[in-house]
């Protein structure tokens, strides 16, 4: 027995870098269970945002239920609260389907929040202090939060981060929240090494651009989204508009920038996972569905299962 562990619904969680292939995997896995996937992205709850999050395609889902894409519009406020909040409501609704739930995503706060139950605060943000942090530097803002907090941990060029945590503070709550988990979790890990995952990163940025997706940011710009709110979302919105406003000269300077900033997110993305001792990273270059599937079975339906 696992001392009331086993009375929790299960959640299978599949986390990754991006390029990593985590999305097709889980709609591979969804089907073979018959599940449904919750997104765990903080860009791809925006609608509009789709060839620059690298959002899954309707073709891509293959008939699998995808929930947390496209639930705001580009420039709201959303929350890593709300979506916890709004992740619970899928989750919940896919266990009393008698469905296996697959948290399927890269963006490991968003992925933590859920899986290991933090206790968040859904306070609106104090935008006269939010102001003032904005005219500091990422080193200015990272030395006051290393101040108030010496042991944080926290990458110190995540200004976001860094300045949520600033907010936190300032409205009095916890740096490090406390924990709940409201599910048994199976966590599968996704990622290749080092050369072919710089390959992938280059062959899917490459398509994308293709694909249209300056067009998609200058779109969104028309319509009227700020070059202060895609900028805040980084990496192919901060490059992209920074090339549209004349910021960056060409096209393809603003290609190998964008390159260059995405394969250092993914090596972050990576020392970020690598600190969850329980996830299982599964062999890619093999046959990954059969790994994950094999930890699956186990998990589900395994007399130790979660073990």
């Amino acid at each position: 027995m696992n001392g009331g562990v086993d009375m929790l619904p299960k959640l299978i969680v599949i986390a990754g870098t991006n390029a990593s292939g985590k999305s097709g995997l889980g709609v591979e896995l969804a089907l073979r269970y018959g599940g449904e996937i919750v997104s765990a992205d903080s860009r791809q709850v925006f609608r509009g945002l789709d060839l620059g999050s690298g959002k899954i395609t309707p073709e891509e889902m293959r008939g699998v239920r995808h929930h947390l894409i496209d639930v705001c519009e580009a420039g709201d406020f959303f929350s890593m609260a709300d979506f916890q909040r709004m992740a619970y409501e899928a989750i919940d609704g896919i266990v009393a389907r008698g469905k296996p739930p697959f948290l399927v995503g890269g963006t490991g706060l968003y992925v933590d929040s859920v899986a290991d139950g933090y206790e968040l605060s859904n306070r609106m943000p104090d935008l006269a202090y939010r102001a003032e942090l904005e005219k500091r530097t990422t080193e200015e803002l990272y030395a006051m939060l290393l101040k108030a907090v010496p042991d944080v941990e926290v990458e110190r060029r995540n200004r976001n981060r860094v300045m949520r945590l600033l907010e936190k503070l300032h409205d009095g709550d916890d740096v490090i929240p406390g924990r709940n988990p409201r599910y048994e979790t199976l966590r599968l890990g996704v990622t290749w090494d080092r050369d072919t995952l710089r390959r992938r990163i280059d062959q899917r940025l490459d398509r994308r651009l293709n694909e249209g997706m300056v067009e998609e940011v200058r779109a969104l710009l028309d319509r009227g989204v700020s070059e202060e709110f895609l900028f805040k979302l980084g990496l192919e919105y901060r490059f992209i508009t920074q090339y549209l406003t004349g910021q960056i000269a060409t096209l393809q300077e603003m290609r190998d920038l964008l390159s260059t900033a995405i394969k250092q997110f993914a090596k972050r993305q990576m020392t970020w996972f690598r600190r969850d001792a329980s996830i299982h990273w599964l062999d890619m270059t093999a046959d990954p569905v059969a790994q994950a599937s094999e930890l699956i079975e186990g998990f589900l339906f395994g007399e130790n299962a979660g073990e």
